[in-house]
């Protein structure tokens, strides 16, 4: 399960290119949260503001989103989507942040707060969960426009994750 892991950051670090199967993009989420989770410790015992666990989130920002780009691709969507609906998602969650900060200032009207928050929060919701969907989904069998099918021979073989 730790392979997976080691190929995307270490030999996948920025490849944008192919597709990722379930297994390679889900054993890196795992492995990724278990090591913020450790580094998050550690700054935690060592009172660090800024410590490993940012160092840390710097150094697999790429890899993480050069995955999630590659498992897309898996299913046929453009990587740019996963862009597009977190952009999406930040705009909603500026929009919430703004109509409370005007709500508790009084500038707004309790009511306008509610609706913009309600919306904002529905359209985050739909997003993540339309994301998860597609994270979870099997990729498309045989060839598509962004590669061969990584699972084509049926094997498990993590030499082929990444690959055009």
């Amino acid at each position: 399960m730790f392979d997976w892991y080691k190929k995307v950051v270490f030999e996948n670090y920025a490849n944008f290119n192919g597709r990722a199967r379930r297994s390679e993009y889900w054993y890196f989420r795992l492995f990724n949260l278990i090591f913020s989770l450790i580094t998050m410790a550690i700054d935690k015992a060592l009172n660090l503001e800024i410590g490993l666990n940012t160092v840390y989130g710097l150094a697999v920002f790429i890899p993480g989103l050069a995955v999630a780009f590659r498992r897309l691709h898996d299913i046929g969507k453009s990587g740019w989507l996963f862009v597009i609906i977190y952009l999406a998602m930040i705009i909603c969650a500026a929009v919430m942040i703004g109509a409370s900060l005007s709500a508790l200032s009084g500038v707004a009207s309790p009511g306008g707060f509610g609706i913009g928050v309600i919306v904002s929060a529905v359209i985050v919701f739909g997003l993540a969960i339309w994301l998860l969907v597609m994270f979870c989904t099997n990729g498309d069998v045989g060839e598509n426009k962004y590669g061969p099918d990584p699972k084509a021979d049926g094997s498990e073989d993590i030499s082929q994750i990444g690959v055009e």
